[in-house]
């Protein structure tokens, strides 16, 4: 896996982390909303890799109500 591949899913996992926190929500709280493992939330969360599928990037930012480009989006 490139090293690129590696910095989107970081970005990804620091975004979500964001927007989870924004609504006030624990890991479990939107794992439960997503009907996914909060050790899955977890690993998307940290610097562990954890690839994510489309489908599932878009059923979080729809539970966040955040539009999913936010979740591309690099902070400077």
């Amino acid at each position: 896996m490139s090293s690129n591949e590696t910095n989107i899913y970081n970005v990804i996992g620091k975004n979500i982390k964001k927007y989870r926190k924004l609504k006030g929500w624990t890991q479990r709280e939107l794992a439960e909303k997503l009907l996914l493992s909060d050790s899955f939330i977890a690993k998307l969360e940290s610097v562990t890799h954890q690839t994510i599928s489309i489908d599932t990037l878009e059923q979080i930012a729809n539970i966040l109500e955040v539009p999913i480009v936010k979740f591309f989006e690099e902070e400077k």
